[in-house]
């Protein structure tokens, strides 16, 4: 018997603000949303930002003195509206009109001292023989040169792409914790885990406590390390630029840092620990091995996530280099404008429409999936379930950066599994996509063609298509974490997200006789949507689709497994789990937001430990380590 894999939690954050309460997937499609629920989102990016903070019942601290909630929205709602999704690349992140760039200067004889004009940062780090400098007005120098020189100066250039998908301007991840010298995507890990531990609404020591401790997994990681001046970027610029390289820079860039992290300052983990690598697939890889540990059974909690934060100059001219970004030549010329305006950078990212390019942006996403027995017994909430991920590789390619093979596979098989489990009618009727949607011009067909392809083969005639990078951008490996969280969003709030940013129609190259595509958010009825399937294809031929389950579903299956009265009891207990996630959600909303993270505390040495042939205890663990394991292969023994 096959353990289903229950999704009992999610957290995070991304451009489009927190992930508990849904409110990143409400800010996607705002506008459609009742007052009550704009409001509420909105409040939420209010302090999420540091823009307001609660201090009593509808009174908020603002920069302008005590608001009520109405006031605050009146005065900000505009401000929060710009401050998030895809947008010109903030100040804060990198000036996009000064980014250094270096020339040759050189200076031949001459029979007097030449005298020129410079901005202070502009000079050399060591002055030639020869120079002078004379302090003059806003930050300049006048430079006095009395022999021949030949000097490299760093002058400012216009960043070739301006658009970025970054966390909501003002909010401050390491501002909430002990943060000193993490890299960027560690930040937002602490507090991606701990938005998942309080949404969830069981404290993790009685989740922990109801498993052996070697029942526990963390699944986490990134695509690219991290390369933000505190990780890998620094360590390679320190060298070059004068800087002295620190303890912490070689160790802290390692992708699978995101898991240790988590291990050892939030969970206190001492289960399986992982960090899996499958470039834009990153997520559901970690999600894939999280949902077989499940089902197995030799895992019973399971935390899923990823961190990256690429939002830097090295890395978005890496990919610009290739060829992959929008940059604001190619936008440019896409519109035929002469400039591009806020509103342009907005429209950035068109999946499936006429488009020229990814735009980067920066996520971190967590879920905890336990077994269904465990659910029951929690009186957990229910938000869904991952019965498989698939993953397949491209095989021989012309080239690594090129689409293959891989992502016929993956989908057509979470579609065939989702056909298994509830029937052909559920998949041509009540099924929909959320597709990797790039942006690329490559990847609108090649994707285009690997879902129609599927559509065509199981007989569905109007599949639909979300593609949330549209509002988002392309957070690389966290890419499935978002889609992962709109397809809970969708069930939760009944909306279906829209391609918004495709305004005069999709592409003419695509393969769509048997897709959905609409440029209009849709309401739908959650129950009338049995199963999402999560796309996912990156570089070098890591290709990954995950299906996910219903609510409905989920509840349907365990009720089937698990019987009327055990249900009954977890529904008893459910009333206090949302008790709690509702307090965790007061919190949040007030800007109270209570990460956990444990350095230092409780650490434990061997000697601590006690060991048996039998058994295993560790002080602080509730159950014990099993020793006593069966052989597996009896068959092969006499």
């Amino acid at each position: 018997m096959s353990h289903l894999p229950v999704i009992i939690g999610m957290g995070g954050v991304s451009p489009a603000g927190r992930t508990s309460g849904h409110h990143a997937f409400k800010r996607m499609l705002l506008d459609q949303l009742p007052n009550s629920s704009q409001q509420t989102t909105l409040l939420s990016l209010a302090s999420l930002t540091g823009l307001a903070h609660r201090v009593a019942d509808n009174q908020w601290r603002t920069p302008e003195g005590q608001l009520s909630s109405e006031a605050v929205i009146a005065r900000y709602a505009q401000e929060l509206k710009d401050a998030t999704l895809i947008r010109r690349i903030h100040p804060d992140w990198f000036d996009v009109h000064a980014q250094p760039s270096t020339r040759s200067l050189e200076i031949k004889p001459a029979a007097h001292p030449i005298q020129f004009r410079l901005r202070r940062r502009h000079l050399p780090e060591q002055l030639p023989l020869g120079w002078s400098i004379e302090d003059l007005p806003g930050n300049e120098v006048e430079v006095t040169v009395n022999q021949p020189f030949s000097a490299t100066l760093s002058t400012p250039k216009e960043a070739l792409v301006q658009a970025a998908g970054m966390l909501p301007t003002g909010f401050n991840p390491g501002a909430h914790y002990r943060s000193a010298n993490h890299p960027r995507a560690l930040q937002m890990a602490v507090f991606g885990a701990s938005d998942l531990l309080g949404q969830t609404g069981i404290s993790w020591e009685t989740i922990s406590s109801q498993v052996r401790p070697d029942q526990i997994g963390v699944f986490a990681s990134n695509s690219i390390g991290q390369l933000d001046q505190e990780g890998w970027g620094g360590l390679l610029q320190s060298p070059v630029t004068g800087k002295r390289t620190t303890s912490k820079q070689m160790p802290l860039g390692y992708a699978q840092m995101t898991a240790d992290f988590i291990n050892a300052y939030v969970l206190g983990n001492i289960g399986q620990s992982s960090g899996l690598l499958g470039a834009c697939a990153t997520f559901l890889y970690n999600l894939q091995a999280a949902t077989n540990a499940i089902r197995s059974g030799r895992l019973r909690v399971a935390l899923v996530g990823t961190s990256d934060a690429p939002v830097t100059p090295e890395i978005i001219e890496g990919f610009r280099a290739m060829g992959a970004l929008a940059d604001d030549a190619s936008l440019k010329a896409l519109d035929e404008l002469d400039q591009l305006t806020d509103q342009d950078y907005r429209r950035a990212c068109r999946p499936f429409g006429n488009n020229c390019g990814f735009t980067i942006a920066e996520a971190g996403q967590f879920t905890l999936l336990v077994d269904d027995q465990l659910a029951v017994e929690l009186g957990a909430q229910v938000l869904g379930s991952v019965p498989e991920v698939f993953a397949n590789a491209d095989g021989f390619k012309r080239s690594i950066s090129a689409p293959g093979i891989g992502n016929y596979l993956t989908l057509a098989k979470a579609a065939a599994l989702g056909r298994s489990l509830l029937g052909e009618q559920a998949l041509q009727e009540r099924s929909y996509v959320h597709a990797h949607g790039t942006s690329t011009p490559k990847n609108r067909v090649t994707e285009s063609h690997v879902l129609n392809e599927v559509a065509k083969a199981m007989g569905i005639s109007r599949w639909p298509v979300a593609a949330i990078k549209a509002f988002v951008g392309h957070s690389q490996g966290t890419a499935g974490g978002d889609q992962f969280m709109a397809a809970l969003g969708s069930w939760a709030e009944g909306w279906l997200p829209g391609i918004t940013t495709v305004r005069d129609g999709f592409a003419d190259d695509l393969h769509a006789s048997n897709l959905y595509l609409s440029n209009q958010h849709r309401q739908v009825d959650p129950k009338q949507l049995d199963m999402a399937l999560i796309n996912a294809k990156g570089f070098g031929g890591n290709n990954a689709s995950a299906l996910l389950l219903s609510p409905t579903v989920t509840q349907r299956m365990l009720e089937k497994r698990h019987g009327q009265a055990a249900m009954q009891a977890h529904a008893n207990k459910l009333e206090a789990t949302l008790e709690a996630s509702h307090q965790h959600e007061e919190a949040s909303l007030a800007g109270n937001f209570r990460l956990t993270y444990q350095f230092g505390e409780q650490v434990l040495e061997g000697e601590e430990l006690s060991l048996s042939s039998e058994r295993l205890e560790i002080p602080g663990y509730s159950q014990s380590v099993n020793l006593n394991l069966r052989n597996p292969f009896t068959d092969m023994f006499e």
